[in-house]
């Protein structure tokens, strides 16, 4: 395609396009990506920070994914799987059984995170016979109806919607609300522990409920970071009462927080995990984990895919594999997440708008504040994303009010594109907060 015909295309994009599609931020024209990087239609270069949200995590277009892709091509294109069965899919379950969590060693393949999430909720009611779910205030897990039922990372996303579903809603870990002379551990332990109390007591039995489903690292609800122990109590209270506990790990998965799964990073095995994003390097494909002894319980027909488990994005995900162990990125996903965090945390102590700094991995939040009111400054976040992008540097947002910024490479990453990133976004932050200032003096002499 022509850059002439791009930018017509470009032109048209409102015709073209439902908005809810292509409205998103920045709406930035690519020609192409690779490695940590996009090339702009502008003939610029961008270092990317999004990884295509948490999706690419061995970099846009690794030469090894990319063969699997043309050699699989000239084998199969489609399934169904269970119409028929070919090597792709069922060599890709043996190697997500040695790296996932023991225990969880049966599969269900899906295209996306939405529909692994759909998947774990029905294995969890059918397999208990048990109506209601609850889920955590502030996750997000999805946008079709049965997703959004659990989804409560911003009202808008079920505005006038009303997801179908019997489901309760709990608090998620908070430990910035936490006193000064409280250990925050403690704390957000203590207040799960009355939030179940008064769950039981006064909304449902439960005896009543199939699962608990909760995201081990808050994802687009501001990329919070729970105590160990508060996981530990919510898998501690679903052994007490017989209720499936399920993770999404759709965001966390695959080396993201420093580990392959977030489950292992916290030491905490559920019953059912949903995995997708980077699972194929960014071809369609997910998920719904469980025991065999589990899956065995949900009977041929209860669920069902067309496209799930496609063969050539089981060989995109077996080539992801290997890339992950053969270059040690769940490793360097580690120090990299441990040198950027520190390099952000002086940023903090530079930078008042900067309210706090969320990091576990790769999987980085830095908070936007008012610093004189000390509230979410979304609007402020959005200055701060586009002086970046015109830098050559594209971070993305979460958080309810948009006022985090999501930094998540590729786990390809290295120390020089790191430093670069925090550099421009240091200079960007101190343009803004120096442009706050002025228009601050301006207010104050009216």
């Amino acid at each position: 395609m022509t850059e002439t015909t791009f930018n017509h295309l470009m032109g048209h994009l409102s015709d073209l396009l439902a908005p809810s599609m292509a409205k998103d931020h920045p709406n930035l024209p690519v020609l192409k990506a690779e490695g940590c990087y996009y090339y702009g239609l502008d003939g610029k270069k961008y270092l990317d920070f999004t990884s295509g949200i948490a999706t690419a995590n061995t970099g846009h277009r690794h030469p090894k994914v990319v063969q699997a892709i043309k050699e699989a091509v000239d084998y199969l294109m489609h399934g169904p799987s269970g119409v028929i069965m070919y090597e792709s899919i069922l060599k890709l379950a043996e190697e997500l059984k040695t790296v996932l969590p023991k225990g969880l060693d049966c599969f269900f393949f899906a295209n996306s995170g939405t529909e692994a999430i759909e998947g774990a909720i029905k294995l969890a009611k059918h397999v208990t016979k048990r109506p209601y779910v609850v889920s955590f205030m502030g996750c997000f897990h999805g946008r079709s109806l049965g997703a959004l039922s659990v989804t409560t990372s911003k009202s808008k996303y079920r505005k006038f919607l009303q997801p179908t579903g019997l489901v309760y809603q709990v608090p998620y870990a908070d430990a910035s609300e936490c006193p000064d002379d409280r250990d925050p551990e403690e704390f957000c332990v203590k207040k799960l522990e009355k939030d179940f109390e008064t769950l039981f007591n006064h909304q449902v039995t439960p005896e009543e409920v199939a699962c608990m489903i909760v995201e081990p690292v808050l994802g687009e609800g501001g990329y919070i970071i729970p105590p160990k122990g508060w996981l530990k109590k919510i898998r501690e209270v679903c052994n007490q009462h017989g209720i499936l506990l399920i993770f999404d790990e759709v965001q966390t998965g695959f080396g993201r927080t420093g580990h392959w799964f977030a489950s292992q990073t916290f030491d905490v095995t559920p019953d059912i995990m949903a995995i997708a994003k980077g699972i194929a390097s960014g071809l369609p494909l997910s998920a719904t984990v469980a025991s065999k002894a589990l899956m065995e319980k949900w009977p041929i027909g209860s669920h069902g895919t067309t496209f799930g488990g496609n063969p050539i994005a089981c060989s995109a995900a077996l080539a992801t594999l290997e890339v992950l162990k053969e270059e040690n990125l769940i490793t360097n996903s580690k120090i990299m997440g441990e040198y950027a965090a520190s390099k952000l945390k002086m940023l903090q102590d530079k930078h008042p708008v900067i309210g706090s700094v969320r990091a576990v991995g790769l999987m980085i939040g830095i908070e936007i504040i008012d610093p004189y009111t000390k509230k979410p400054n979304g609007q402020m976040l959005l200055d701060i994303l586009d002086k970046c992008l015109q830098k050559g540097v594209l971070f993305y947002l979460c958080g309810n009010s948009g006022e985090v910024i999501r930094m998540i490479p590729p786990l390809t990453v290295n120390q020089q594109e790191i430093d670069t990133g925090i550099q421009i976004l240091d200079e960007v932050i101190t343009e803004v907060e120096r442009q706050a200032n002025i228009q601050l003096e301006r207010i104050q002499h009216v």
